[in-house]
């Protein structure tokens, strides 16, 4: 799809960064919400936070509409987007979380007394990391290798077999649920550090938290966009059209 100017009123949020991901970068600018709830229209979205949706069309048509085949999500097959959502954004979580927890454990100690709302953010992350490692459990023993093994009916190189669960949509709903948890989390993190600000007296390591937690948020919002806005889609759809067969 070439999207012009004057399409994206007509678009929603997620269609939009389903297009071009790199788009998302602008939303992330403006607060808006591409993936738990990129079901919003692109004119309402602009209307609810007062943003100008013209000036926001120039930016976004601003951004590099030039994609490779390996960015573009969309075209790709879904054992793939598995493995990258697991290899790229799961395994980031892994990583990031120990360190992240320990620089705020030191932040809050050290700067508790001039930012009180460090204690609030400590344990607000403490709370959604923990989530965060439950949940991808439950997607890499169990959603995420039925979707592969799907991926295999659908090319006739193994026999469709019911899972336990019922249909996939009932652990994807799940999934969704869980993401929509872990991002009203960090909006709250968000509100708390006022859009991770560095303060005047912040030491190196209050400076580089707070970019690791605006990081942090930003890779979340475009791994639950990958799998809310493309991968549980297309493997519902994927699943209907085993069972119709």
């Amino acid at each position: 799809m070439n999207t012009k100017k004057n399409n994206f009123k007509n678009m929603t949020l997620s269609e939009i960064a389903i297009e071009n991901l790199n788009y998302t970068e602008i939303f992330e600018k403006y607060g808006l919400d591409f993936c738990c709830n990129g079901n919003v229209n692109y004119s309402e979205a602009c209307k609810s936070k007062g943003i100008d949706e013209n000036k926001l069309a120039d930016e976004l048509n601003g951004v590099s509409k030039m994609k490779n085949e390996k960015e573009n999500y969309d075209k790709w097959k879904l054992d793939f987007l598995v493995d990258y959502i697991i290899n790229n954004h799961h395994h980031y979580i892994v990583e990031s979380v120990p360190k992240i927890n320990e620089h705020l454990k030191k932040i809050a100690v050290k700067h508790s007394d001039n930012h009180p709302e460090l204690a609030e953010i400590t344990k607000s992350f403490s709370v959604v990391s923990k989530e965060l490692q439950l949940h991808m459990v439950k997607e890499e023993k169990i959603l995420f290798p039925y979707i592969k093994h799907m991926v295999l009916v659908h090319i006739g190189k193994a026999k469709n077999e019911a899972p336990y669960f019922g249909k996939v949509e009932n652990p994807i709903r799940m999934m969704e649920e869980e993401h929509i948890i872990a991002g009203d989390i960090f909006k709250k993190i968000r509100e708390l550090s006022i859009n991770y600000n560095i303060p005047d007296d912040a030491c190196v390591t209050f400076n580089m938290t707070m970019v690791e937690l605006k990081e942090f948020e930003e890779d979340l919002h475009k791994h639950i966009h990958l799998e809310n806005n493309i991968l549980f889609p297309k493997s519902i759809i994927m699943e209907e059209e085993i069972l119709n067969s």
